[in-house]
């Protein structure tokens, strides 16, 4: 059979999910292999260290470094609070004394009677990590995360911002074509991550953030709405971090795009349910896509669990790539935006309106029509 390969996104209604969860510095696991998580539960923490500050002490009292540690009236390790007296001289006459004083509250670090400086740190910051997703905790790693499995419908966007969030799924648009308008979003959304259609703008985008929305999923936004929205120019970054308290996932593009039909049926079939998104993309090497999981109840695990193994027990064609009757989803003009499965995978160079010669594949349409585009511009929709 013809085969080629292409990126692609991945869009499963049923597909078994591993997510790691580690802490940026060695810490405590609190869960244990096999223990049953929800997506709020937290499951490792830590302490990220305080800033740490320098004092030149011997400049603020006039003294010499090697009169530091006698002047000190704090010991290395003890705890001060801000505008405390960590230091003073000793002088005859009393109004002649210099005192210097805790720009923070934390500890002493070290104190240097070579240079004169006191280190001071401020005291340290927890971090506690989340689940994330509700599934069961497969292998714990000593001091550094978990790994957590779960069986969840599991979609890929083409862009998001806003960092990770969970809340039930429910839809506010009758078709993948429609507009969510400010007056749509009320309080009931609350809470809520919202699947809209086409496109959202920036004051339905405010309204969502007045009501309480914690994630939107739509189709297409426009670069306008995002900058409106942060308040900056986003350019070419990586995103999820921003502190906006709300997350979008894109799954088409930017503009006005139809949110593909099987994505929107996806989603409207589990409305309702739990789900888990983030936004965070970043486009260049080690490539990061925003997601969207929706973890299967209990009840509906072992269905999912039989569904899966099924599908795994047939022959698969190879990972990665696209085959004759697969979808696909252009991601150039002028088709940009369009869904269509590849009708032909022709083996020959074909010359393309720059007059270069590239290899291209033959998409039709659901309407029925066909275009020849280059393989270059075409992402495989993973099933």
């Amino acid at each position: 059979m013809t085969h080629a390969y292409t990126p692609g996104l991945r869009l499963s209604e049923k597909i078994q999910i591993r997510k790691s969860r580690n802490l940026p510095l060695p810490g405590d696991v609190i869960v244990k292999e096999g223990d049953i998580v929800k997506s709020d539960d937290i499951v490792a923490r830590t302490n990220l260290p305080g800033k740490v500050h320098s004092v030149n002490v011997v400049n603020r009292l006039a003294i010499l470094p090697g009169d530091l540690r006698k002047n000190m009236l704090k010991k290395e390790g003890e705890s001060v609070k801000k505008d405390e007296p960590i230091a003073e001289t000793s002088p005859f006459i009393k109004m002649f004394k210099s005192i210097c004083l805790s720009p923070i509250t934390g500890n002493i670090e070290s104190i240097s009677d070579i240079t004169g400086q006191v280190l001071l740190r401020e005291p340290p910051k927890p971090v506690q990590i989340s689940a994330y997703i509700d599934g069961r905790v497969v292998q714990t790693i000593e001091k550094e995360g978990v790994l957590i499995e779960t069986y969840a419908t599991f979609i890929q966007g083409i862009f998001g911002i806003g960092g990770e969030t969970t809340g039930e799924l429910q839809i506010v648009v009758d078709s993948p074509d429609d507009i969510v308008k400010p007056e749509d979003l009320n309080e009931t959304h609350n809470g809520k991550i919202i699947v809209c259609g086409s496109i959202i703008y920036y004051d339905a985008i405010k309204k969502a953030l007045e009501v309480g929305v914690k994630g939107i999923v739509v189709g297409g936004i426009r670069d306008k709405d995002i900058n409106e929205l942060l308040g900056y120019d986003l350019g070419v970054a990586i995103t999820g971090s921003e502190d906006i308290n709300i997350t979008l996932v894109i799954t088409e593009g930017f503009g006005q795009i139809r949110m593909a039909q099987k994505t929107f049926d996806i989603l409207k079939h589990r409305e309702g349910s739990m789900a888990s998104i983030n936004g965070a993309t970043q486009i260049r090497a080690g490539v990061v896509r925003p997601e969207i999981i929706i973890p299967y109840k209990k009840e509906e695990t072992e269905k999912a669990s039989e569904a899966i193994a099924e599908s795994e027990s047939s022959p698969n064609e190879e990972s990665g790539g696209i085959s004759t009757g697969d979808p696909i989803r252009i991601i150039r003009n002028p088709h940009f935006g369009k869904i269509g499965k590849v009708k032909a995978l022709p083996s020959e160079l074909k010359t393309i309106e720059t007059e270069a010669k590239a290899r291209v594949l033959e998409v039709e349409f659901p309407d029925g029509q066909t275009a020849v585009i280059p393989r270059a511009n075409v992402e495989a929709i993973e099933t």
